[in-house]
């Protein structure tokens, strides 16, 4: 069995913004010659997520302003508990909450076995500093 890790790293000048990641994990799965195995992809950062959906800009249109109604940045101690620590971020934490930490794909003849339309996303939710996340192979 083989196993392999690499990590990207992305510093996104927005604080909420998402990138399709799909071509930089399907380069990791063939450069790790599985042909039969899994794909875990996971942010290393509790205001950051990867998770899994369609490339439609109009999608990531209303989840950004979906999750913001969910969680309003608010850098004040006033509305969350967290930001009275000195932190100025609980509303990326949250959206993470929410987004998801990590996805696992099925690799199935050396590529990515997705359903129509899937793609992987990296979502960003307290941008302006470098954060990675986590690409490992697992199989023959």
């Amino acid at each position: 069995m083989k196993s392999v890790t690499e990590y990207l790293t992305f510093e996104l000048p927005a604080r909420m913004s998402f990138v399709n990641i799909t071509p930089q994990v399907e380069a990791v799965v063939r450069k790790s010659g599985v042909r039969e195995g899994l794909l875990l992809c996971n942010a290393m950062h509790i205001t950051a997520s990867v998770f899994i959906n369609d490339d439609e800009p109009g999608l990531h249109e209303d989840y950004k302003k979906w999750l913001e109604k969910l969680a309003p940045f608010d850098p004040s101690p006033t509305r969350y508990a967290h930001n009275r620590t000195g932190e100025d971020n609980a509303d990326a934490h949250m959206k993470r909450q929410v987004m998801g930490r990590e996805v696992v794909v099925a690799i199935t003849n050396g590529k990515l076995d997705f359903g129509p339309w899937e793609q992987i996303f990296y979502g960003e939710f307290d941008g302006n500093r470098p954060k990675r996340v986590l690409v490992k192979v697992i199989g023959d």
